[in-house]
């Protein structure tokens, strides 16, 4: 077997995942911005995990980081930033550095490590639901996981047959980022999804498997959400 490769494999959903894949013996490489982050996430994931630094919103430097990895069979880009940025108080830069790490990062990532892919290979490219729920403050945000399903789209063809999927997971209740929500706040999401609570962490890594590793599965745009699309 291959190498899983997580681009923002540091924390969160990133890091569950690299997580089940060295549970199972595989070899795991983990990026964050930090490389001693990224180390010191690699050593606790354990295993065969590699940690590697790199700022996928400075993109002329990654085929560099990435040079030493090889044989992949699955390329996982999880990485995100929040980003809060309206028109009425525009922040170009911001802007642009959320634009460059999920549309050109992303995409360098995937120019780096071609010469590692083979034709079973798999790539999976995190969105959000923002593409088709915008909220006040994620004009950017909602653009750049508009460009993922676009993205996803073209590299099925360039790529062939190579698959590629992308995953767009709601508010994920046991995260980092959501787990100490106020309770008032919990209440009025869970209120809006009809499972009648939060996807779970477990529930995102068990979707980004299939889409990895079901090999009828390709070109998927899938929305993990508990029904939020439905309401």
């Amino acid at each position: 077997m291959g190498t899983v490769v997580v681009v923002g494999g540091t924390q969160g959903l990133g890091w569950e995942l690299a997580r089940s894949y060295a549970d199972e013996g595989r070899d795991v490489v983990v990026t964050g911005r930090d490389a001693s982050r990224a180390e010191a996430a690699a050593g606790a994931i354990g295993g065969s995990t590699q940690g590697l630094g790199f700022d996928l919103a400075e993109p002329h430097a990654i085929a560099e980081r990435l040079t030493g990895v090889t044989d992949v069979d699955h390329i996982v880009l999880a990485a995100i930033e929040r980003d809060v940025n309206s028109v009425r108080d525009y922040d170009i830069e911001g802007a642009l550095r959320l634009a460059t790490l999920k549309v050109v990062g992303y995409t360098e990532v995937i120019h780096a490590l071609l010469p590692a892919l083979h034709d079973d290979s798999s790539i999976l490219v995190f969105g959000g639901l923002a593409r088709d729920r915008p909220y006040p403050g994620s004009t950017t945000v909602t653009t750049v996981n508009g460009a993922v399903t676009s993205l996803v789209r073209t590299l099925v063809i360039e790529l062939a047959p190579v698959r590629v999927n992308a995953l767009h997971p709601a508010i994920v209740g046991d995260s980092p980022q959501w787990r100490d929500m106020p309770p008032e706040r919990l209440e009025a999401l869970v209120a809006r999804t009809p499972i009648g609570r939060l996807v779970k962490m477990a529930e995102v890594v068990n979707a980004s498997r299939f889409l990895l590793e079901n090999q009828a599965i390709n070109g998927i745009n899938l929305s993990v959400d508990g029904g939020w699309m439905c309401m």
